[in-house]
C-alpha cells in the first residue's frame, strides 16, 4: 500500500528503504539525483571504463613537475595508476603504472628522477616511454629456461595514454576519441584557465586529504556555488565571499566544466543573510595579523575568488592569492582522495610568495575556510545510509545548467550531472 508524506507525495511501502534500489533515473531529470548514485558498487566499477577509460581528458599532473629529462610523477586515471615522464626527446608520456608480467606496479614512490624504471619483483625493465626494453635471464640461464622463442618485448607493455598539455596542466586519456584539449574545455574554461595559469608555475607545497565519501560529493560540493557562504563562517566574517558580493558563474556547453567568480568589496553588509535569519559572522572571529586575508589584485580584474572545475576531478582554486590544482580520485564507492598541489609563478617576489604560503591555511583538511568540506561529504554519506531508493533536491536556480550572473544556484551541480549521464549512457 501506499502513504501520504507530509508534502502529499505518495511514497511505496512495498520495499524497506534499505532494499537493493532499482537504479532508476528518468531520462533528462537533473534536479532530481538518486542516492543510490553515491552508493552502488556496480556503478563504481562502470565508471571506471565510461568515465575514466572513455573519451575524456584526466587531470594528471603539472607539466613542472616533470621538468626535466628523467623527471616523472606518479598519479592515477580514476583506479589506474599511471606514471608520467619526461623522456631525453623532451617530450612527456604517460602509461599505466603496471608491469606487463605479473601486475606490480613499476615506479613505487611519488616522482623523482631516473632514465629507465625497472620492477622490483622480477626486473622487467622499462624506459622513460612505457616501452619494455629488458627481462632478466631472457634467454635462461646456461641454454636452460628463459622466454620462449616467440616472445617479443614489442608486444608487452603496459597501456599508454595520449597527452595533452594547456596551461602547463597535463592531462592524459586512454580514448582515441577524445576531443582536441581545447575543443574539450571550451572557449570560456580554457580562458578563464588562462587567466590564472598564465605564465610558469613552480609547486610550492603539496598534501593528500582522505574523504569518507564518494567522490562525486565531493565534485559537486565544490560546483556548488552557493553553500560556501553558508558552511563557511570565515568566508562571510572577514568578507571573502558573500552572495551578495558581485560574481557569476560559467558552464561549459557539456556541463561538466565550470567557474564561479566573486569580486571582493569590503562595503557589503551582510544584510541580506540577516533578514533570511542565517548566521553571516561570527564576531567572537577576529584576526591579529590581518595580512593573511590582505588580498593583491594580480590579475588585475578585482577577482578575488575564482574555484574552476574540469570533469570529471581538475579544481583550479584561486582564494585571494592563494592558487592550487586539486586532483578528485575515486578510491572506492565510499572513499576519495584529495590531492592538493599548492602552486605559485617562478617569477613571485619574496613578498607575494610569502602571502601565498600564508594563504594557503585557508584552505585544505584544517584550513580556515575549508575544513568543513572535508567533513560534510560524509555526513551527506551517512546520512543517505539507508535512502538508496530516495532522491537529493537540486532546484536552486531553477533546472538550467547555463551561464548566471548569480551564485544562489545549483546550475553547475545540474551541468556535473549533465556530463556525468552524458558518458554514463544513464
Amino acid at each position: 500500500m501506499d502513504a501520504k508524506t507530509n508534502n502529499g507525495a505518495t511514497h511505496s511501502n512495498s520495499a524497506p528503504p534499505n532494499s537493493t534500489p532499482a537504479m532508476e533515473w528518468p531520462a533528462g531529470v537533473l534536479t532530481r539525483i538518486p542516492f543510490w548514485v553515491y552508493q552502488s558498487p556496480e556503478l563504481y566499477a562502470q565508471e571506471q571504463h565510461r568515465v575514466y577509460e572513455g573519451p575524456i581528458w584526466n587531470y594528471l599532473c603539472l607539466e613542472c613537475e616533470v621538468a626535466k629529462p628523467g623527471d616523472y610523477r606518479t598519479t592515477f586515471l580514476g583506479s589506474m595508476p599511471v606514471v608520467v615522464a619526461r623522456d631525453y626527446d623532451n617530450e612527456i608520456y604517460a602509461f599505466e603504472n603496471r608491469c606487463a608480467h605479473r601486475g606490480a606496479l613499476i615506479a613505487l614512490d611519488g616522482g623523482g628522477h631516473a632514465r629507465d624504471f625497472t620492477c622490483v619483483y622480477h626486473a622487467w625493465n622499462y624506459d622513460l616511454k612505457g616501452n619494455l626494453k629488458g627481462v632478466a635471464f631472457e634467454d635462461g640461464v646456461a641454454g636452460k629456461g628463459g622466454m620462449g622463442k616467440t616472445f617479443c618485448r614489442a608486444d608487452h607493455g603496459p597501456r599508454k595514454l595520449r597527452i595533452a598539455i594547456f596551461c602547463g596542466l597535463v592531462f592524459g586519456s586512454l580514448s582515441d576519441d577524445v576531443p582536441p584539449i581545447e575543443e574539450y574545455l571550451g572557449d570560456e574554461i580554457a580562458r578563464r584557465i588562462a587567466r590564472v595559469l598564465h605564465k610558469p608555475l613552480v609547486v610550492i607545497g603539496r598534501f593528500t586529504q582522505m574523504l569518507p565519501n564518494n567522490w562525486k560529493l565531493y565534485f559537486e560540493n565544490v560546483k556548488d556555488t552557493y553553500h560556501a557562504s553558508l558552511l563557511h563562517t570565515f568566508f562571510t566574517t572577514f568578507k571573502i565571499n558573500r552572495l551578495s558580493q558581485r560574481g557569476g558563474l560559467v558552464i561549459d556547453e557539456s556541463g561538466g566544466h565550470h567557474a564561479s567568480f566573486a569580486m571582493i568589496d569590503p562595503t557589503v553588509t551582510g544584510g541580506d543573510y540577516a533578514q533570511a535569519g542565517l548566521r553571516s559572522e561570527n564576531e567572537d572571529l577576529t584576526l591579529t595579523d590581518k595580512s593573511l586575508v590582505a588580498f593583491e589584485d594580480e590579475f588585475h580584474d578585482g577577482c578575488s575568488l575564482q574555484i574552476l572545475t574540469v570533469f570529471p576531478g581538475l579544481v583550479v582554486q584561486q582564494i585571494q592569492n592563494a592558487l592550487a590544482v586539486r586532483q578528485v580520485l575515486p578510491k572506492g564507492q565510499h572513499s576519495t582522495a584529495l590531492n592538493w598541489t599548492y602552486i605559485g609563478f617562478a617569477d613571485d617576489t619574496p613578498d607575494l610568495r610569502r602571502a601565498r604560503l600564508r594563504q594557503g591555511n585557508l584552505a585544505g583538511p584544517a584550513g580556515y575556510v575549508s575544513m568543513e568540506d572535508g567533513a560534510v561529504g560524509g555526513f551527506v554519506q551517512r546520512g543517505i545510509a539507508a535512502a538508496a531508493n530516495e532522491r537529493a533536491v537540486v532546484e536552486m536556480g531553477g533546472g538550467g545548467t547555463t551561464n548566471e550572473g548569480t551564485r544562489a544556484t545549483e546550475a553547475s551541480v545540474r551541468g556535473f550531472w549533465k556530463a556525468y549521464r552524458a558518458n554514463m549512457g544513464i
